[in-house]
């Protein structure tokens, strides 16, 4: 059965690899002291106004620089503001020809993208130092819940948050969190529109007309179509499409009223990734560490090369459908100095997939036994993972913001009020919903590549997969009778649901011109309930789990400013992580039951999750505030991380830390010269895991768990981004950029035994991929100020790298050499 749409793809000409010449990376650029007169200096010819450089030709949409973030809780301009914040202007993602979240954030250090499994949903899942944040992203400062792959054509801007960060948005965010601002009316009048094409058949056409009624009324719509195949990978296609209409009613007036609607549908054949080369079971001796198999000899004595574009998907069988629509309505009415704000949203997403995960730990890829042709490696195990589910809310937010003085002290203040309910419910894809039978693939038969199921395509070899392969559904891996795969019953269904209400305050103090505090706290009442799936079989009606927690949590920091363009600040925050927080829709370590090989008392046992930052900088805008430079040293600990104790049972006994330092520069060096990017340095270590069962012979015995002392999973220690535009001309311009991304792992595991009544290990692997360096580079080219051809070409040297680590299956390989050529109109 296919579950696919329709689709011929036609290779493409590698004709755009050719542009790759015109892009190059420029490594020299003029004396900076040279242009520091340009900048300071009106000649007639350019201006600059803060980030942003105006000439008599063009203005651009937005320098490099932001100097304040969207969101009124966040009281003072960045430079003032004592943690670390790093804002990706429109301007950023226009020239890396960023096209969804995922691609922007790889413009900034610290962050590390997750992969998914079959409990962990697709979609966006950064690490902000070393914390999983998927379910810690905003939409113009309402919390966007469902699991999905997020486009950008509708955003002006992200902002990431960096620290421990529920005071602004409530529960989660240990690491940092995400917010997205959406794109709505401007009183100026514009149409802007793209037309992309690459590469691996690589287009994309987006439009953004902004229009001015009267000076009352605007409407600002905002559309784009996409479609790909993946660079350097086999049979991977992506394409989706969105919109996003907007209307402002007193357009420049005080009140104003922003009705807004998006919608985004995606359709992929997603990536199956490649498999990690050695299991606990298989790895030979004095090896301790595996990376996703490349070229190695099996077991049995066979040579392998995994192929570039190895995929070990089935095309008639998987797939993975989206669909968001979120609703939004925000009013406002300034009074002078302060600003009354309210906005309420609708938002529900859904998301089915049927995807296959390589070999899934089974020793396949290395073999077990080389007597055996079965077992004596060189296969991979297609394991389905499925989901399909939803997940909606509504929620409602005031923000009273603004400014006051009392006694001669300012204060830059913000109020909110937040209510919400949300809601998820999610199952899978079964053989047969009436038995609730799993797809079968061989997950019931040891071992899984048999000759039997190797001829029911249920495996294939490593280095020569088929994703054409004449795959077919059966009852069972032992029947013969052909089955429709179909959604499980309603009754299946895992549902979650929670309401939350919350007020926060914050405020920043100006002592003196040189001195601040800035003060922040945070209120939840949260309340959240689930119903486990019941059995196909199952008469009994649902039964639901519920708990309700009050969260407090705040943050603090001290600001010195020796001049008016810097500071120095020392700052803390917390957050808190309650028992079902993340809803189904990311890697829920705190939820509402017991995870695998965890016993769970009573719902008594279970605790809020709290996790504390420290952080100390400083912060300078050089060059007439056009360039902005930070420089922090933090330190981020949670420790009552959920854990199982030595009794088997939950306890909140875990601890995890991490510490680092932190380099940032965005702006203008000169009016011509852009800079954008950092570095990160993160010592993590993981202190206690908690306890590990090891039963041999009915004894059962509990020593700490494979992950205790060892570096957070998804968490390398060095990384950097640097990117980089120079206007040699009026109207053309080179620039590029690097990513560095050093050794990242994403599980440990052990085999154990008992001897002499104590735990003995006796093999550790750890799943990691190899660090990496990325090259891009882009040029673009003003024809007048409507017409102009940008192209990248992103992975210039076509390096084959790894950006995703799974905790025991696979890697993601990233995408080969990508060109694209891309002709901007605006009026």
């Amino acid at each position: 059965m296919n579950l696919n749409e329709p689709r011929h793809r036609a290779s493409t000409a590698s004709s755009f690899l050719a542009l790759s010449c015109v892009g190059l990376f420029v490594s020299a650029a003029p004396a900076i002291a040279q242009s520091v007169d340009q900048a300071s200096s009106d000649d007639g010819q350019s201006r600059k106004l803060g980030g942003m450089v105006v000439t008599d030709t063009a203005i651009d949409e937005q320098g490099y620089k932001v100097d304040k973030p969207d969101s009124p809780k966040y009281t003072a301009p960045l430079v003032d503001t004592p943690r670390s914040i790093t804002v990706i202007p429109a301007s950023v993602i226009k020239d890396t020809a960023s096209a969804s979240l995922t691609e922007a954030l790889r413009t900034v250090p610290g962050i590390t993208l997750g992969a998914g499994e079959g409990g962990n949903p697709l979609g966006d899942r950064p690490f902000i130092r070393g914390f999983d944040s998927q379910a810690s992203t905003y939409l113009d400062g309402v919390r966007d819940l469902g699991a999905q792959s997020r486009e950008i054509f509708a955003i002006e801007q992200i902002e990431v948050v960096k620290g421990s960060d529920s005071t602004t948005g409530g529960r989660g965010g240990a690491g940092g969190s995400l917010n997205l601002v959406s794109k709505t009316p401007k009183a100026d009048r514009f149409i802007a529109a793209s037309g992309s094409v690459g590469n691996a058949d690589y287009k994309r056409a987006t439009i953004d007309i902004n229009q001015p009624l009267s000076d009352f009324v605007g409407v600002r719509l905002n559309a784009m179509w996409h479609d790909q195949d993946v660079a350097g990978r086999d049979d991977i296609w992506s394409k989706r499409w969105g919109v996003a209409p907007s209307l402002t009613l007193g357009l420049n007036g005080p009140t104003r009223l922003t009705f807004s609607y998006y919608h985004l549908h995606t359709s992929e054949l997603p990536d199956s990734g490649i498999p990690y080369l050695y299991t606990n079971g298989n790895a030979p001796a004095g090896v301790t560490e595996t990376g996703p198999a490349r070229d190695f000899t099996t077991i049995g004595g066979r040579e392998i090369s995994v192929p570039r574009g190895a995929y070990y998907g089935l095309k008639s069988r998987d797939f993975r459908k989206t669909d968001v629509d979120n609703f939004t309505i925000r009013a406002e009415h300034d009074f002078g100095g302060v600003t009354l704000r309210n906005t309420s949203r609708y938002g529900r997403s859904t998301q089915g997939y049927v995807w296959t995960q390589p070999d899934d730990q089974q020793g396949n890829v290395y073999g077990t036994d080389a007597a055996n042709p079965a077992t004596a490696g060189g296969y991979v195990w297609r394991r389905t993972n499925t989901r399909n589910g939803y997940a909606e809310g509504l929620i409602n937010q005031t923000d009273l913001f603004g400014t006051f003085n009392t006694g001669g002290i300012k204060h830059s203040f913000a109020a909110s009020v937040e209510f919400s309910t949300e809601k998820t419910a999610y199952g899978s894809y079964v053989s047969n919903a009436a038995t609730g039978a799993p797809i079968a693939t061989g997950s019931t038969l040891t071992p899984r590549c048999s000759v039997e199921m190797i001829a029911r395509y249920n495996c294939t070899t490593v280095d020569a997969p088929n994703a054409s392969d004449p795959w077919v559904s059966y009852a069972s891996d032992t029947s013969g009778v052909l089955a429709t795969i179909e959604k499980s019953l309603p009754k299946t269904r895992t549902i979650g649901e929670t309401t939350t209400k919350a007020v926060s305050l914050f405020d920043t103090i100006t002592i003196t011109d040189a001195l601040l505090i800035n003060l922040g706290g945070r209120y939840d009442h949260y309340e959240t309930k689930l119903s486990p799936g019941l059995a196909v079989d199952s008469t009994d009606n649902r039964s639901w789990i519920s708990r309700k927690d009050d969260l407090w949590t705040y943050q603090a920091g001290l600001v010195f400013k020796p001049a008016s363009n810097g500071s120095i600040y020392v700052s803390t925050s917390t957050a808190a992580t309650p028992p079902g927080s993340f809803l189904g829709q990311g890697s829920e370590s705190n939820g509402l039951t017991a995870g695998r090989s965890e016993v769970l008392a009573s719902l008594d046992d279970l605790k809020v999750e709290k996790t504390r930052s420290y952080e100390i900088g400083t912060k300078w805008d050089l060059f007439g505030d056009s360039l902005a430079l930070t420089l922090a040293a933090f330190r981020t600990t949670t420790k009552n991380a959920r854990a199982t104790a030595e009794n088997g049972l939950v306890t909140f006994i875990g601890e995890r830390r991490i510490k680092g330092i932190e380099f940032g520069f965005n702006g203008n060096i000169t009016p011509e010269w852009n800079v954008f990017g950092g570095y990160t340095y993160m010592d993590s270590r993981i202190v206690d895991a908690g306890y590990t069962a090891t039963t041999v012979g009915g004894v059962t015995l509990y020593a700490p768990a494979a992950s205790t002392g060892r570096q957070f999973p998804n968490t390398p220690k060095h990384s950097l981004t640097a990117f980089t535009n120079y206007k040699i001309t009026p109207a053309f311009t080179v620039g590029g950029g690097a990513i560095y991304m050093s050794k990242v792992y994403g599980g440990y595991s052990d085999t154990r035994t008992i001897q002499n009544n104590a735990v003995v290990i006796t093999k550790s692997l750890a799943r990691m991929v190899p660090s990496y360096w990325r090259f891009d580079a882009n040029a673009s080219y003003s024809f007048n100020d409507a017409v102009s051809l940008q192209v990248n070409v992103n992975n210039v040297f076509n390096k084959r790298y790894y950006d995703k680590a799974y905790a025991a299956h696979y890697a993601n390989q990233a995408a080969g050499r990508t060109a694209i050529a891309t002709l901007n109109i605006k009026y």
